[in-house]
């Protein structure tokens, strides 16, 4: 899709219009909409498909355990060099609806129709159903997912430049992933669905393909429901393509950048281990087989804090700084993840321990986008360049590779330990016969057992305690580590500090970019406010040529239409009005009452106490500038070479030509 001029139909545009990030942009755009796609990797491509492979397909075992500790490594090694090669298009794709969003209205005919390959394992010999899991499996995964999961992933940094704004955005990006994993995999799948279709192959089959078509509807509102305006903004100024290896070598000798990507790789590692041993965890070792509750309480209690946490993290993270906030969280992190590893048995304190450290991993959920995103701000400040489709593509990298680590080291560990999967029968008599023959006991009396909804029966199996304890370390014991070494990491991120600076600066370098060429430089905002006021008046003109084509079908009197419809919109101008006005009032007020308080305070001080802490705020100053101009004067040095190589680069070109 580079410089392609397909999507260019008014069909194809974007139902967002405005400058600024609007309500329906946030609510449809980056939280329904992502559900979609999210949802069929959560329940077809998350840890369930693992259970497939183990519990209903059984091929666990196949050529000795090595197929499922392989196959899933290999795999994510292909997925990683398509998510680069798919980072590479997008950077290099010109279209009218942007550089990601043409990719996303591909993945969402993509996504669900190799999501529902992977469960229609047709009945054949266990090697060929390996060679089907094998296809189906990278098909998805480094194919039709990689294609949604680099385009969504840019959304959040292409589309605006307000860090608040984009801090918003990330949020609710996260509260979306949160509703899909927290409630919808994690909570309604395994208590209402799992119990149902127990091992039964058919089963799986039929639930999964209708939950990859009924998907497909919300991958379509994130596309049409989302807008670009860093793309638009690039596009207006001068812009060349910039050589992949000085993007790689900006990214990766950056400091914060490198901090940032090795905290993924650690905080991925662990909760990837945990997301991938979770049914197992809840099926053997705190819970019985399927048995709807453990892993639903686990979700639900335990979780709480990642559904009401959102209304908290950012003001906190407004207060206090992203990075403060999230090494705060990631010490909560590393205790409660202790707790529960203590007594990995018991119910109660595993749901303390859960609670606590959920709200520790607040801030990772819902503000760490917004802190990667102003790293590119960073960069481009940096470097002159952006940054962003090579930087997402080595996160998405670290993400995907690592799914595919921990599903082999969980297989392996399931495989070393003695792992026993379930056994599905046509009666109990039956399994009573398995159990007998092969000396293992069922986890519940065999008539407590319910039929399918396949009309089979599914028993699970007591496993062996070296299970139990690898189990065990995976869900609860790693993330004691993690969550320690991401705080230390997190602690000297501090690309926040001068943000605000670097930002002008380059608004500055646009400005000047623009004049050198005889142009007159107009600010971005003023530019998107003008275009926002031609496509307005451009879509009241469509509006009425097609309500007076309505009104002469059904025999309306168009001018009494049209002043309703005139009329709605005054209604509208105001409404909006007043909502500004009274924003900014509140707006007023709270600063005013802030400063009452600064005053109030300083008040109560002592002349000692107010000189005291006027030497405090002055050294603080005093360091924090001192702090911007060692940074300028290494940016500028870094800005300076980098524009040499680029001037070199250019020359070089222009020879060749």
């Amino acid at each position: 899709m580079s410089h392609t001029k397909f999507l260019t139909g008014r069909a194809w545009n974007s139902r967002i219009r405005s400058q600024n990030v609007t309500g329906k942009e946030k609510w449809i755009g980056y939280l329904l909409g992502p559900c979609g796609a999210l949802l069929i990797n959560s329940i077809l491509g998350g840890t369930f498909l693992n259970q497939y492979w183990t519990d209903v397909l059984k091929i666990g075992g196949l050529w000795g355990g090595a197929f499922l500790v392989v196959f899933p490594l290999v795999s994510k090694i292909l997925d990683a060099i398509t998510n680069f090669i798919m980072g590479w298009i997008i950077n290099r794709t010109k279209n009218k609806q942007g550089k990601a969003r043409p990719y996303i209205l591909l993945s969402a005919i993509l996504v669900p129709l190799t999501g529902i390959l992977m469960y229609v394992v047709p009945d054949m010999a266990p090697e060929w159903q390996a060679v089907w899991v094998l296809i189906s499996y990278n098909l998805f995964f480094s194919f039709a997912y990689t294609i949604y999961n680099m385009s969504h992933s840019m959304m959040v940094p292409l589309s605006t430049r307000n860090s608040a704004q984009r801090g918003l955005l990330a949020v609710f990006n996260q509260v979306a992933s949160v509703m899909v994993t927290g409630i919808i995999a994690a909570l309604i799948f395994p208590m209402a669905i799992l119990p149902i279709i127990g091992s039964d192959k058919t089963a799986w089959m039929s639930v999964m393909s209708v939950i990859a078509i009924v998907m497909l509807s919300l991958m379509l509102l994130e596309y049409y429901y989302t807008k670009e305006r860093v793309t638009a903004e690039l596009d207006k100024a001068k812009t060349e393509k910039v050589p992949y290896l000085m993007q790689i070598k900006a990214v990766l000798t950056d400091k914060y950048m490198i901090l940032l990507l090795v905290y993924c790789l650690i905080y991925t590692a662990g909760s990837t281990l945990k997301n991938s041993a979770l049914v197992y965890y809840c099926n053997y070792v705190l819970g019985t087989y399927n048995d709807g509750i453990t892993q639903m309480l686990i979700s639900v209690i335990g979780g709480i804090p990642m559904g009401i946490g959102i209304f908290a993290v950012w003001p906190l993270a407004k207060k206090f700084g992203k990075k403060n906030v999230s090494v705060a969280g990631f010490i909560l992190y590393a205790v409660g993840s202790a707790i529960c590893w203590m007594v990995p048995r018991n119910m109660v304190v595993v749901i303390i321990g859960q609670f606590i450290k959920n709200i520790g991993g607040l801030p990772c959920a819902y503000i760490f986008m917004s802190l990667f995103s102003d790293t590119f701000d960073h960069l481009e400040w940096k470097t002159g360049f952006r940054s962003d489709s090579l930087a997402m593509s080595i996160y998405s990298t670290i993400s995907v590779v690592l799914i595919g680590v921990g599903l082999s080291v969980l297989n392996a560990c399931l495989n070393a330990s003695g792992y026993i999967p379930p056994i599905n029968v046509g009666s109990l008599s039956e399994a009573e016969a398995i159990l007998a023959q092969n000396g293992w006991a069922s986890q519940l009396p065999l008539d407590v057992y319910q039929q399918t909804i396949g009309g089979s029966f599914t028993v699970g199996i007591v496993q062996p305690e070296s299970t139990i304890d690898a189990i065990a370390f995976l869900f609860v014991g790693l993330e004691v580590f993690t969550g320690a070494v991401s705080a230390i990491l997190l602690a000297f991120v501090g690309v926040e500090k001068t943000l605000k600076r670097k930002q002008d600066v380059i608004r500055e370098r646009q400005k000047e970019a623009c004049e050198a060429e005889g142009k007159t430089w107009v600010e971005p905002e003023i530019v998107m406010e003008e275009e926002q006021r031609l496509a307005d008046e451009e879509a009241e003109v469509i509006f009425c040529r097609e309500l007076k084509e309505r009104c002469a079908k059904k025999g309306l009197d168009y001018e009494a239409e049209l002043a309703k419809h005139t009329n709605a919109l005054h209604v509208r101008a105001e409404k909006q009005e007043k909502k500004e006005r009274l924003a900014k009032e509140k707006a007023a007020e709270k600063e005013r009452l802030s400063e009452e308080k600064r005053a109030a305070k300083l008040e109560k001080m002592t002349p000692e106490q107010r000189a005291a802490k006027s030497a405090r705020d002055a050294a603080r100053r005093e360091r924090e500038e001192a702090h911007w101009e060692r940074e300028k004067a290494e940016g500028e040095a870094s800005y300076r070479r980098m524009q040499e190589i680029l001037k070199a680069y250019r020359e070089k070109k222009q020879q060749e030509e």
